[in-house]
């Protein structure tokens, strides 16, 4: 039996390896090493007493942590039951317009959210052919996902009718690869992606999304993973939520904080449409332990610093103990994960890391653009990201 399309299923890596589940050694969900945070263990401590009680149905001192720590009002903030609560509202959203255009390849969550209200879908697909091409000196560097900053249309024509001048929406190498006529106008269509970019790790900037706000009737942008760059590197579209009444962001506290069974994210837009998404959705969405946990953690700059030192280097100790395996070939990251294109099968070797080593890796065949010859990896600590070099050179080679 395959294991469902989402990573982190101990339950079925453990049957395959015939081990108990904390035996396992999981490379296949992109949670960070690090959490959770002491800080948040506290904080559900705490609050065990209060479980007898319902949660404030406004969240009122979450969405008040959530306002100090982005700067806006409270009422651009919507905390969800993980952000695959807030997709399904955005799923809904894209269903009352003409079609959305998905980036592909594209978390699988994506379909799921867009098919439950009939949404129609423009699948654009990325190049990933020059994904991952580092030139002399990356391995000082280490992966931000800049060693090729732009993605090739992959033979899609990409120029916005009415481009927007703010940029060179017309160069021969334009940041996203939408379609041209005979597709509804943008005006009357939504645009939906994930940044950095999940599976393949590419950091979008601002100035490459920007003019697609100006063009597209609904902009979501899930920004999973963008906790994991420091403020300074962050491409971060909440700076400009107020600005763009047609931009929704989405946001996540379970992979940076390792708090992916508390289910808990946020949706930051204009305070009409997250009023309408609360009209749409079950009372108490988010749970007191989580709101507990999530409010500690938001606070814990120290967790918040050590994530971000541990990541560069253990990242690129992965990355480059990939690179010299024969067969294997990783691309740039700005994330928590590497995608790696493999020349044999990946199920098979998936399958042998399970059995002789209890190690798990994510297959991507949910990403059907990609199917068996790639799989992604989270970037975990030094002494397992070498376990997994270790295991996979004696399977590669």
């Amino acid at each position: 039996m395959r294991q469902k399309a989402h990573g982190g299923n101990l339950t079925w890596a453990a049957a395959l390896a015939g081990c108990p589940p904390s035996a396992i050694l999981d490379f296949s969900a992109s949670i960070s090493p690090l959490g959770p945070p002491n800080s948040a263990i506290a904080a559900i401590q705490s609050q065990l007493g209060n479980l007898k009680h319902y949660p404030d149905p406004d969240y009122s001192e979450l969405r008040q942590a959530l306002s100090h720590f982005h700067q806006l009002p409270p009422e651009w903030i919507l905390p969800g039951n993980g952000s695959a609560e807030l997709l399904t509202l955005s799923g809904k959203e894209f269903s009352q317009i003409a079609a959305t255009t998905l980036i592909t390849p594209a978390f699988g969550d994506y379909y799921r959210a867009l098919a439950a209200y009939d949404a129609k879908v423009l699948e654009c697909p990325i190049d990933l052919r020059r994904q991952g091409d580092r030139g002399q000196g990356a391995e000082d560097r280490g992966t931000g996902g800049q060693g090729d900053n732009s993605f090739s249309p992959n033979g899609r024509a990409s120029r916005l009718n009415g481009g927007n001048p703010r940029t060179a929406l017309d160069s021969p190498s334009p940041p996203l690869p939408i379609p041209p006529s005979p597709h509804p106008p943008l005006s009357q269509s939504g645009l939906l992606l994930n940044n950095p970019h999940n599976p393949t790790g590419k950091l979008f900037s601002v100035e490459e999304i920007l003019p697609y706000l100006e063009q597209f009737a609904l902009v979501v942008v899930d920004e999973a993973f963008m906790d994991f760059l420091p403020p300074d590197e962050e491409q971060s579209l909440i700076g400009l939520i107020q600005e763009y009444p047609n931009l929704v962001v989405l946001r996540s506290l379970t992979k940076f904080y390792s708090l992916p069974g508390l289910r808990l994210g946020y949706a930051i837009a204009h305070p009409e449409r997250l009023s309408k998404w609360q009209l749409w959705r079950d009372p108490w969405p988010v749970n007191t332990l989580a709101a507990a946990a999530a409010i500690a953690a938001l606070g814990d700059k120290k967790f918040q610093s050590a994530t971000w030192e541990w990541l560069p280097p253990a990242r690129n100790q992965l990355f480059q103990g990939l690179a010299k395996l024969p067969g294997l070939q990783p691309k740039d990251s700005a994330a928590n994960f590497l995608l790696v294109e493999s020349e044999q099968s990946v199920c098979q070797l998936q399958e042998q890391l399970l059995k002789e080593y209890q190690i798990y890796i994510r297959d991507c065949l949910s990403f059907k653009e990609l199917g068996d010859r790639y799989f992604r990896v989270a970037v975990r600590s030094k002494s397992d990201n070498q376990r997994l070099l270790t295991a996979l050179k004696a399977l590669v080679n």
